[in-house]
């Protein structure tokens, strides 16, 4: 018996694919990795529940979403924009690597160890940072948001603290993800 399959066209890291016949049960996860080569998405439990394999689907409205690959079918993805892990990174003049500014954040604060969640948590706070771009809270509710906005992830290696405080670092020192201006030091040194 021949599967049944499905024609999709999506946008991956800012790149037109398609249309391309895959299967109807095929998951974004291994369209990812088998029809593009973009194998920084990795799969881990393959019931969404670690959040490793999570991508970034644009919305048409400019928000974007967190969503894991190994449960979502790309067949129902058909003319969506997905971002992974490989499309953060840019090139600076000189072309050298240029690191989105969480990417930059956790290497900073060697966030991870065997680094298979990374590329989840990537996006995750991709994700958590984009909406504090639109809607800010306030500096008080730093703590409290990054933990929502993180939860979901796992990492085996007990990197979180790292993963988490490196969030916080980036929101906090990023103009316009929080309502109020950081305390002032003082002339007295205080």
């Amino acid at each position: 018996m021949i599967p049944a399959t499905r024609s999709v066209r999506l946008t991956v890291n800012g790149r037109d694919t398609g249309p391309v016949e895959v299967p109807e049960d095929l998951m974004l996860l291994e369209f990812l990795q088998e029809y593009l080569n973009l194998t920084g998405t990795r799969y881990g439990c393959g019931q969404g529940v670690c959040r490793a394999c999570t991508v970034i689907l644009d919305r048409p409205d400019g928000r974007s979403r967190a969503v894991p690959s190994c449960v979502t079918g790309v067949a129902h993805l058909d003319g969506a924009r997905v971002r992974t892990v490989e499309g953060h990174a840019g090139r600076n003049e000189d072309g050298s690597l240029a690191l989105s500014a969480i990417q930059q954040a956790y290497l900073t604060h060697f966030s991870f160890q065997c680094s298979y969640c990374t590329p989840g948590f990537v996006n995750g706070a991709t994700v958590l940072i984009e909406r504090l771009a639109r809607k800010p809270v306030p500096r008080r509710d730093v703590e409290r948001v990054v933990l929502e906005g993180m939860d979901r992830h796992i990492c085996r290696c007990t990197g979180y603290v790292r993963y988490l405080a490196a969030v916080r670092d980036v929101i906090l020192s990023t103009p316009g993800l929080t309502t109020d201006r950081p305390a002032q030091k003082r002339d007295d040194g205080s």
